[in-house]
């Protein structure tokens, strides 16, 4: 029952956020039919402005257009692209992969190799695992991910050649998806240290101890389950940050994804587009939130 009102809840949020961001987008000061005439050069009359502003809804009211979007946004019709003309549906399918692949691989990565790093780092205080997921996380918090990107592409794709710059082949995802997993990694190597390291304290952690387990036995059949928990719930905060993450790479790579063609598609106020886009991120967050829950539900059957 707890799970079936989160939905409704969600639904409900996610309806009035849809409203808000189409009405913001709407009303941003740039007309764009003014600016799909000067993109394909078409006469400035007022029989193309009319027709184009018909074809587009833009001649409703704003509640009009806003429920005529919603109810074709629901049965797969997202409108036409104001840049392109293309359906935003399909153009989104097209570059939906890309986007996916680079944050759930950076994701995926991140936690495999926040356990065992962290794992280190709580089996060992003070030591060089320990000190070294330190100094990543202060890292990663001080330098941009475009920097970075920008640097590693220089060393590595034009003075050593490991790599083939802006090729858009299988190995140009390696170094975006790294790049992604690292700021990840840094967060949830320190969450799942930080558990371990409370659990270390708790009395039934010494009697395992007195029992005859050494600490990294007992750390791994007492602790590792807490830790772990706290890591998902991590994620949950985490993929918002990846989003971000995602855009940068996708445009610094010159991978075809959708933060790339958002950013195309902003500068000629494409509203259809925007608010696409707006969707898609707030579904991608509710699926993130869906699937994190289930997981620790699993972990946790007592998790309401």
């Amino acid at each position: 029952m707890g799970f079936v009102r989160a939905g409704v809840f969600s639904m409900v949020g996610l309806v009035a956020l849809s409203f808000a961001s189409f009405t913001l987008i709407a009303l941003m000061p740039a007309d764009p039919v003014e600016i799909a005439i000067r993109a394909w050069n078409l006469p400035a009359t007022e029989e193309t402005v009319a027709a184009l502003r018909a074809d587009w809804g833009l001649d409703r009211p704003l509640v009009q257009r806003y429920l005529h979007w919603l109810a074709d946004f629901v049965t797969g019709d997202w409108g036409r692209s104001f840049r392109t003309g293309e359906p935003v549906f399909a153009e989104f399918r097209a570059r939906l992969p890309v986007s996916l692949v680079l944050g759930l691989s950076g994701l995926l990565l991140a936690i495999a190799l926040a356990v065992p790093l962290g794992f280190l780092a709580a089996a060992r205080p003070g030591g060089f695992a320990d000190r070294g997921s330190r100094a990543l996380s202060v890292f990663v918090q001080a330098v941009p991910g475009f920097w970075l990107g920008l640097i590693l592409l220089w060393v590595i794709g034009v003075q050593f050649r490991w790599i083939r710059p802006f090729a858009n082949d299988a190995a140009a995802f390696v170094l975006p998806i790294l790049l992604i997993a690292l700021h990840s990694v840094a967060v949830f190597c320190r969450v799942y240290r930080r558990d371990m390291a409370e659990t270390a304290r708790r009395p039934y952690f010494r009697t395992a101890l007195a029992k005859g387990l050494s600490h990294r036995q007992a750390l791994w059949r007492h602790a590792h389950r807490s830790a772990f928990y706290a890591l998902l719930s991590a994620v949950r905060s985490e993929a918002g940050w990846v989003i971000g993450s995602t855009a940068t790479m996708e445009i610094l790579f010159n991978l075809p994804g959708l933060s790339q063609f958002l950013v195309q598609s902003i500068a000629v106020r494409d509203q259809m587009v925007l608010q696409a886009y707006v969707m898609v991120i707030a579904l991608w967050l509710l699926v993130m939130n869906a699937l994190v829950h289930l997981a620790l539900r699993l972990l946790d059957p007592r998790l309401a």
